[in-house]
């Protein structure tokens, strides 16, 4: 059943709020929990529909997961390779980090697994990360394409790999390191831009040896070495930066607009977004910086700003990839041209992100095009005029980052299905409407 739901233009936001936990932190962190040795007490894990969704998969693998009445999760790990066949097909929902990722530990256990997702996630391509795998010695039975659902023929006599990876890709990354945690001596991964290192640093956080060495050309080759004891650990999630930019770019492009974000990851491989708003003119302070479980965080105190026009420079997509959405409805209120250069990853995301969001900023009275893998954005320093509901095709960040353009906009701004954004934010609307939006199922709030 869809959802629709309509923006109208907020007077002014204001608050303190706290962002649900970090989404790629938290699949990592029930991961590699179920296959350490002993309890793991995760706390701030975000309880949305993708991170569900691999908790319930950790469970049917054997981990014991149960959530305590202090809102923690507490997962007994099997140890490393001691993951058992589940019993039904694992679920994945909308989540392409949750089953990419999965694909990676099931690829060298010695059985056989099943795995499915929502409609959107079986558009999704999946060879980018199955190729790779069978290096291991698994075998895939995928649709065509490669697409799910497939089958996970798991290897007992894992080999480790030396992967060079083609494209800029965290996922794809993660996976493979995740299927080296069960195989004998050191997987080394080669990526020629750095992506996200959370794998990196939760690996760590539990106990496994891990290498980074730059590489020419600004890469990393990333060694593992295989069939460590991972041991169980407390984790903190951080506040998720790609949830907190919702709110971010609501308070810079609405007028009188003043709101602090607590408990924000921090990490510099997913700034981009961060730097570049500062660099369009977004008056955003960070304070109380601070570590946990390897992850930097602090709190973001922003204000509404005037914006000018930048070019991004595609080197730059690894670290805002699921920010480009949001920036551009930024980029729709800067007076100037903005230029997002580097987004052929936004046509395989829950949706074609760069057709989407070209076709609905341009609903909304504003001058967009794309131009081979980039989006310009023209503006005139002004509000959207709006007044149009948007299509979102499933995409939790298409929907959200409309509802934000409807908070600045002239006229309302409506999405034809917000009920995608519970797979990753479910407390939006709330949040959203506590600091002084104005977001509802029904007609214009009075």
């Amino acid at each position: 059943m869809t959802t629709p739901l309509t923006s109208y233009r907020a007077q002014r936001l204001t608050g303190d709020v706290r962002i649900p936990g970090d989404k790629s932190v938290s699949h990592r962190a029930l991961m590699l929990a179920a296959m350490a040795v002993g309890e793991t007490r995760i706390h701030g894990l975000l309880e949305a529909e993708d991170v569900v969704a691999t908790a319930d998969a950790m469970a049917a693998l054997g981990a014991s997961v149960a959530r305590d009445g202090s809102g923690a999760w507490r997962i007994g790990g099997c140890g490393v390779g001691g993951l058992r066949e589940p019993d039904q097909v694992l679920d994945m929902g909308n989540s392409g980090t949750g089953a990419r990722l999965l694909m990676g530990i099931l690829a060298t256990h010695p059985f056989t697994s099943f795995m499915t997702g929502d409609a959107s996630l079986c558009k999704r391509p999946m060879r980018r990360v199955t190729d790779p795998l069978e290096g291991f010695g698994a075998t895939f039975r995928t649709r065509s394409q490669g697409r799910l659902p497939l089958a996970i023929l798991g290897t007992g006599d894992a080999l480790p790999v030396d992967f060079r990876s083609p494209v800029a890709s965290a996922q794809v990354k993660s996976a493979v390191l995740l299927a080296g945690l069960n195989a004998p001596g050191i997987t080394r991964v080669t990526e020629e831009k750095p992506t996200r290192d959370h794998t990196e640093l939760m690996l760590r956080h539990f106990g496994a040896q891990v290498s980074v060495e730059e590489t020419p050309g600004g890469g990393r080759t990333i060694c593992l070495h295989g069939q460590p004891e991972l041991s169980a650990c407390e984790i903190v999630v951080p506040g998720d930066v790609s949830s907190a930019a919702f709110p971010l770019v609501a308070a810079v492009i609405t007028e009188g607009s003043s709101v602090t974000i607590r408990n924000v990851g921090l990490n510099p491989l997913r700034d981009g977004l961060l730097k570049t708003l500062r660099e369009m003119g977004a008056r955003i302070g960070i304070s109380n910086r601070r570590t946990d479980a390897g992850e930097p965080v602090g709190d973001l105190d922003v204000a509404a700003s005037e914006l000018v026009g930048v070019d991004v420079p595609p080197e730059r997509a690894p670290s805002m990839i699921d920010e480009y959405p949001i920036l551009a409805v930024a980029a729709a209120c800067a007076q100037g041209t903005t230029r997002l250069h580097g987004l052929a990853e936004l046509r395989i995301k829950e949706s074609d992100r760069l057709g989407g969001m070209a076709d609905g900023l341009a609903a909304c009275g504003v001058n967009a095009e794309i131009d081979g893998d980039s989006l310009i954005i023209r503006g005139d320093g002004s509000p959207p005029v709006g007044g149009a509901t948007i299509p979102v095709d499933m995409d939790h960040r298409i929907a959200m980052a409309f509802l934000v353009m409807g908070m600045a906009a002239k006229d309302r701004i409506g999405v034809d299905d917000a009920s995608p954004i519970a797979t990753s934010f479910p407390e939006f609307i709330d949040l959203m409407n506590g600091l002084g939006a104005r977001v509802s199922h029904e007609k214009e709030p009075q």
